[in-house]
């Protein structure tokens, strides 16, 4: 039977889990706050190849490229299900209740992508939200495989993509290469290879200039790049969506597994994914990061690997929640996760002010490796603020105002 949860309470443990994903989709946004967007997805766009530098990027892409997005992902469908849920338990609408708030969530990632910071997941999530709100019926398995099937499904088209960009790169490379043919694969090499230098002095102009220079930028050619970005990743969030809502019904989410079947998936989840992510890794960098390589082994291999390292993350936040309830630490983590949408906007806030022309201006100015000093320094203002917050407050600040739009009348706010 699947485990519904309780109405008048919170699972500690999905906050827990959504406390971690938010504090970590930062280890790898720092660097497309800091740093041309290209340096995102290899270090020898900027930011130094040293080998501190290479040490960080292939870190990351192990244990947390694309694992703490899908963590975030997860724990979406999660919350999304167990707030429907609640709706039908107090004999309400769920559609209204549900597409209210994806509806203002869609507003808020209007206003994140293009008044804030162009990489925005809001509104990838109010529409993927809105689809996977026809599967919340479904049986936990058949959520299970429906939802590993999308997320091969997602492989499998940027792996053709990949195999296009390939043959793209050898057309090109023919000694009676077309003109035009050589113009394209300059163009995609230079997305993801070294920056040209007129490219990157365009960019540090422009995000090393005024505000209203980045905003005319968003409003203007780079209208498209957050729908763009999201459309390839929208197969993906719903199976992990799906993934999500299953954990939800099954009990593996809100903690009510043992701690040794917690354990269990942790190794084999860290067993199956990490040597595999390492292979590809080391493939990436033994190429020299050359743009079709990485394309094939970022995009299409990350996402079919990624899956079990999610699992393995959720199962050990999860084994640590079982192990260690009501821990100090704990009880931060879970705050910053009840406040994870307010810290999510509240971190793009406090990294472009940092980072941007109309800041502290450091854009460019770190290396790779440094950047996860500010890192630490952002974790340690969630997790400072959020606990003391909503000890007085029922919800963080854009929690309470999402809530009272999508319930159109002001809730309550003060415990």
């Amino acid at each position: 039977m699947a485990a519904r949860a309780p109405m008048d309470s919170r699972f500690v443990s999905l906050d827990v889990v959504r406390g971690i994903a938010v504090m970590g989709i930062l280890l790898m946004n720092i660097v497309a706050f800091a740093m041309p967007m290209t340096a995102y997805f290899t270090p020898i766009a900027y930011g130094g190849e040293s080998p501190a530098d290479i040490a960080a990027w292939a870190t990351n892409f192990i244990l947390s490229d694309g694992k703490m997005r899908g963590l975030f992902s997860v724990l979406f469908g999660a919350s999304m299900l167990l707030v429907i849920q609640r709706a039908e338990a107090k004999e309400q609408s769920p559609a209204l209740t549900h597409y209210s708030r994806m509806t203002w969530l869609l507003f808020f990632g209007a206003i994140h992508a293009y008044a804030i910071w162009h990489g925005d997941i809001l509104m990838l999530y109010a529409v993927i939200g809105s689809i996977a709100f026809f599967f919340r019926k479904m049986e936990t398995h058949k959520l299970v495989v429906l939802g590993l099937i999308l997320i091969v499904a997602q492989a499998v088209l940027l792996a053709l993509l990949a195999g296009s960009i390939w043959m793209l790169r050898e057309a090109a490379a023919a000694p009676d290469a077309d003109a035009e043919i050589v113009r394209q694969w300059r163009e995609f090499a230079a997305e993801f290879g070294p920056i040209p230098p007129d490219k990157l002095a365009e960019d540090f102009a422009r995000y090393r200039g005024d505000y209203a220079g980045i905003l005319a930028h968003r409003l203007g050619p780079g209208f498209w790049d957050p729908i763009v970005a999201n459309l390839t990743a929208a197969l993906d969030t719903l199976g992990l969506m799906l993934l999500g809502m299953a954990g939800l019904k099954s009990g593996f989410l809100t903690g009510r597994w043992e701690r040794a079947a917690y354990a269990h998936y942790a190794r084999v989840g860290y067993l199956i994914g990490l040597p595999l992510l390492t292979a590809l890794a080391i493939a990436i960098t033994a190429s020299g990061f050359e743009p079709a390589t990485l394309f094939l082994l970022d995009f299409a291999g990350q996402v079919l690997v990624n899956p079990p390292v999610i699992l393995a993350h959720a199962a050990l936040i999860l084994y640590w929640v079982k192990s260690s309830a009501g821990s100090a630490v704990m009880d931060r983590v879970a705050a910053t996760g009840r406040a994870a949408f307010t810290n999510y906007l509240g971190t793009s806030l406090v990294c472009t002010t940092i980072f941007y022309g109309y800041g502290f201006g450091l854009y460019g100015e770190l290396s790779r490796a440094a950047l996860y000093l500010v890192v630490l320094g952002v974790w340690a203002l969630m997790l400072l603020w959020s606990k003391p917050w909503l000890d007085r407050f029922r919800y963080g600040p854009l929690e309470w105002l999402w809530r009272s739009l999508a319930r159109r009348e002001l809730q309550p706010i003060r415990k």
